[in-house]
């Protein structure tokens, strides 16, 4: 018995993987493929992108073509819905290239109607597609801990369980194409909801002469404990707003959360109010930053500019 399991094993590790897109996620999560042993062809578009996977181990694609390409699994991580539907549906894409029987997996945050378009393309082409965006940040893509909600078929999920085990520790089928990037886009409308009141707190703290590194450490032990807290504020505390997840990429996702709003015909009040304070943030100047820069938006409306 442990003689076919070692064989079964090695023999996943023999697939091939096509990763487009090696960006702030992509990267480690592409390095962390090649620790748990498959072959991993890379392509972005940023030159040098492909330095680290090959310092990995990995492989240099130049083109989609060349990282789909005798693939048994293709996975695309880029920034939006347009970037995604012309790598994957687009004339020289994912879908005119792959292998019939090849597995397309994309990992990017996008509308569900991309997720549903990919999956009717895919089966048109004699492959499987699925829809798995992940939430844990930077951090959680380095440290393989990410949480994957996937939607597709369920024999395409179960095929693609050893891929995903070496990304994350929360893996769950949530439903058919489409269902993981509206469960995505519940993710940041929490995440963004829970930032901005980590730092309407912070404000709060510090303007009633609260020391607010020890209000959150105690706030971190009870109800109002949460993930957001724990890896997010210290970094607010500090002003410290280096990229993890940009506010541009944000103000994107809270399109999707409010266009998925808008089709289920439900109303989210605080959503729609914390969009716009993204988006002001936004304006200020501030999209490059990381999201818990929305600190810097209560600060202006509390007229304590730092």
């Amino acid at each position: 018995m442990l003689g076919r399991i070692q064989l079964h094993v090695r023999h996943l590790h023999m697939w091939t993987i096509g990763f487009i897109g090696l960006g702030v996620m992509g990267a480690p999560m592409a390095d962390n493929l090649v620790k748990a042993g498959f072959d991993v062809a890379g392509h972005t578009r940023r030159p040098g992108g492909t330095d680290r996977l090959v310092a990995a181990g990995g492989r240099h694609a130049a083109s989609v073509a060349e990282a789909v390409r005798g693939a048994d699994v293709v996975i695309t991580m880029l920034p939006d819905s347009p970037d995604v539907e012309e790598v994957v549906l687009g004339p020289d894409g994912v879908i005119e290239h792959a292998d019939p029987g090849a597995l397309v997996i994309d990992m990017s945050t996008v509308r569900p109607q991309t997720a549903r378009a990919i999956e009717s393309a895919a089966g048109a082409a004699s492959l499987q597609a699925l829809d798995a965006p992940v939430s844990g940040g930077e951090q959680g893509a380095i440290d393989a801990v990410l949480s994957i909600m996937v939607g597709g078929a369920a024999v395409a999920f179960e095929r693609a369980r050893p891929v995903f085990e070496a990304l994350g520790t929360t893996i769950t089928h949530v439903g058919p194409a489409g269902a993981g990037q509206l469960v995505k886009a519940a993710n940041q409308l929490v995440v963004g909801g829970t930032i901005e009141l980590v730092a309407e707190a912070i404000v709060l703290l510090e303007a009633s002469g609260v020391d607010p590194a020890r209000g959150l450490r105690v706030l971190g032990g009870g109800l109002a404990g949460s993930t957001v807290l724990d890896r997010k504020g210290a970094a607010m505390l500090e002003r410290r707003f280096q990229p993890g997840f940009r506010v541009d990429l944000h103000h994107k996702d809270f399109g999707i959360v409010l266009d998925a709003a808008r089709s289920a015909k439900v109303a989210l009040p605080v959503g729609e109010l914390v969009a716009q304070l993204i988006e002001a943030v936004r304006d200020l100047g501030h999209g490059d930053l990381d999201h818990g820069v929305l600190l810097r938006g209560v600060e202006q409306l509390s007229g304590r500019n730092r």
